[in-house]
């Protein structure tokens, strides 16, 4: 059930990957493959050293690359079995890019042994990707030489997930009826992200994001209500997640928005990202958003872990 996996998600932060085949090796640049779930982890690497060389490709192919032999590719699925990435992983095979393996097994982990490429196996626990967001995260931060941020997260393991729960529900009745539209800085970009996914693959409900200042200089004005439209905004609802370490004039931003959208009768809802660290503030709001997701899940009727609609769309697919 998703309920025990977010209760069962600081364990997560207690797992020591080990590269299979190599050691870490320091590159340039790094291009992580992946789709779904197993980019998260990547996201939230990239804005936790925004130094990293961290580009994150989700198609099908590979993207242009200037500097191969000192870019690592990064083939990221938690199944091993996803078509994208795999076409990816093998392109950089033919093309001699180095490449190394993030999975649980498949077919990407048996392409790491036949070509012996470096490789981490996580944990099957036989959760959803998205629910592995602590083992994809701790793998990444391992082959990318991240020891200090690997270490600052093995902290989590002590997080509280029970004690967010109650919040989560509030929020998720508050929700009823309403398409939540989430928003953060572009620092932040990430959380929001996950906000957005929690809520359509655990949640089934609509969900979007975007960011500030670039939501002042055109979404928010699909907002600007008059009576010949009022219906098309009616069903929406606004989540700002605040974050105190933000560009002041960010913060201001967020303010005035609120301001603009309450007085046209839109309700908005700030949620304080709250924590010690940075990753302990983005997990935080991350297992806050599963607790919404879940609850928002049952009050409709639907069950919160499984994902029919992909699974469908998968056996069409072929």
């Amino acid at each position: 059930m998703m309920q025990d996996a977010i209760l069962s998600m600081p364990k997560q932060f207690e797992y020591t990957p080990q590269i299979e085949q190599g050691k870490q090796q320091t590159y340039t640049h790094y291009i992580l493959l992946g789709m779904g779930g197993s980019h998260l982890a990547a996201d939230i690497l990239a804005e936790l050293n925004p130094i990293l060389s961290l580009r994150i490709y989700s198609d099908y192919g590979l993207p242009h690359i200037s500097d191969e032999k000192n870019t690592l590719i990064i083939a990221s699925s938690y199944s091993g079995n996803t078509e994208e990435v795999l076409e990816g992983a093998q392109l950089a095979l033919k093309q001699g890019i180095p490449l190394a393996v993030i999975s649980v097994g498949g077919a990407l982990i048996d392409l790491a042994k036949k070509y012996n490429l470096p490789y981490i196996q996580m944990p099957d626990t036989g959760i959803q990707p998205r629910s592995a967001l602590g083992f994809s995260l701790r793998a990444l931060m391992k082959l990318l030489g991240e020891e200090t941020l690997l270490k600052e997260s093995n902290k989590l393991a002590h997080m509280n997930p029970q004690a967010l729960e109650e919040q989560g529900k509030k929020i998720a009745t508050s929700w009823t009826g309403k398409t939540p539209v989430i928003y953060t800085s572009q620092k932040n970009k990430s959380i929001a992200y996950n906000w957005k996914i929690k809520m359509n693959e655990t949640g089934k409900i609509p969900a979007v994001y975007n960011v500030f200042p670039e939501m002042n200089h055109n979404e928010m004005n699909g907002f600007d209500v008059s009576p010949d439209h009022k219906e098309l905004i009616e069903h929406f609802t606004i989540c700002m997640i605040e974050d105190e370490h933000d560009h002041p004039k960010v913060q201001k931003r967020m303010h005035i928005a609120k301001k603009l959208y309450e007085d046209r009768g839109i309700p908005v809802m700030t949620l304080k990202l709250e924590g010690a660290t940075h990753i302990e503030k983005i997990f935080t709001s991350l297992t806050l958003a599963d607790w919404v997701a879940v609850h928002s899940a049952a009050q409709y009727g639907h069950e919160a872990e499984q994902v029919p609609m992909i699974e469908e769309f998968k056996r069409l697919i072929g």
